[in-house]
């Protein structure tokens, strides 16, 4: 693998162009298959995953070897793809039922993300009003892929840049919290809270990043520092129950998360603990930003009552590795998601600006 040239969205990726280097790409297209880097292998281990049928994609979104909301949207684009190129019917409808089962079969992988589903209609629209033969919908739908990736580049690179401007007005460089892993891995490069963090950096602003280890999968630890290590950003790892106490101490001037899924009033769903983040930053008056892109955002949902939490294994609680943390006949609760209310966040941060909750759904004509 070694000498493969890396393309995002049919791009070398040296030719990729943001304002900071970012040297991580969690979803790669090459010679008509998608190289995924194995989040569940980092930080110890760096290894990509070739995934050439969308049946592995679906597998590799459940199993979080690719996860972060615009990430899972990215790699089920191109999984809508896989799955169009191998359809074998040569009448529209016929085509367009199979694929509607591809997507079926990709949808059920994570119930929380939206971008998800997002990215899967635009690619199901895509296919029903595209003017060409069956036979060249595959590669509408390729084109389709790569342009999803590549507007979330974009994408991320906006948010950093409008997060940069709603961050508090120090003197001193800022200290920033943020919780589970929003960064390059999470989406198509460069991020969305870790994304400010970026740009934060690239203006010369930023003292150092605290990151919770985020429990129970840890990507905190495993993910964000790991990111923060390869572009050089200054990170301390922090446990979760630490956050008010660095707070106390005025060590954090901001926390930034990223979101899994927004409702139209701002609750935010996101990694769970974010809710207990946005508590302590609340009590210790220390402004809590979502950043988002604006995919994130579900305005069916009126409130955060309405987003499906998906639960996991309950495994990743009570097991490290291979060993259990604690004794048999312990009953688990191993809920992925916890919802933000609204009243809790300063602003949330998309690529058209950063908005007050309230102010959410003058952002709604901008979602295509």
């Amino acid at each position: 693998m070694g000498s493969v040239q890396q393309m995002i969205a049919g791009v070398p990726y040296d030719k990729v162009t943001i304002s900071m280097e970012t040297k991580v790409y969690p979803v790669i297209w090459h010679e008509d298959r998608v190289l995924l880097i194995d989040q569940t292998r980092l930080s110890h281990e760096y290894a990509i995953v070739e995934i050439k049928r969308y049946e592995d994609m679906a597998r590799a979104i459940a199993t979080m070897i690719v996860r972060g909301a615009p990430a899972i949207g990215i790699a089920a684009a191109y999984g809508m793809y896989l799955g169009a190129r191998d359809i074998q019917k040569s009448d529209r409808d016929g085509f367009l039922a199979e694929l509607k089962g591809v997507a079926e079969i990709l949808g059920n992988t994570r119930p929380t993300a939206v971008n998800l589903f997002w990215a899967i209609e635009r690619m199901l629209k895509t296919a029903r009003e595209t003017s060409v033969s069956v036979s060249e919908i595959p590669q509408v739908l390729l084109a389709a892929a790569q342009q999803i990736q590549a507007e979330d580049l974009n994408t991320c690179q906006a948010i950093g840049d409008h997060g940069l401007a709603v961050l508090p007005k120090t003197p001193e460089q800022l200290n920033i919290l943020t919780h589970c892993n929003t960064g390059s891995l999470a989406t198509a490069g460069y991020g969305t809270a870790l994304g400010v963090i970026r740009s934060c950096k690239a203006a010369q602003r930023l003292g150092r990043v605290y990151a919770d280890e985020t429990r129970p999968r840890l990507q905190g630890a495993k993910l964000t520092t790991w990111e923060c290590v390869q572009d050089q950003i200054p990170v301390t790892l922090i446990a979760d129950n630490m956050a008010a106490h660095c707070m106390k101490l005025g060590l954090i001037h901001a926390a930034i998360v990223g979101a899994d899924r927004i409702a139209a009033n701002g609750d935010t769903a996101n990694k769970i603990g974010t809710y207990n983040v946005a508590l302590v930053a609340r009590a210790h008056n220390i402004p809590f930003f979502v950043a988002a892109p604006l995919s994130t955002v579900d305005f069916r949902l009126q409130s955060g009552e309405g987003i499906p939490i998906e639960e996991r294994d309950p495994k990743e609680v009570y097991q490290i590795g291979s060993t259990a943390i604690c004794p048999p006949g312990v009953e688990f609760y191993n809920p992925a998601f916890d919802v933000t209310p609204a009243e809790l966040i300063t602003a949330i941060i998309t690529e058209h600006g950063a908005v007050a909750p309230g102010d959410l759904k003058n952002l709604m004509v901008h979602q295509c």
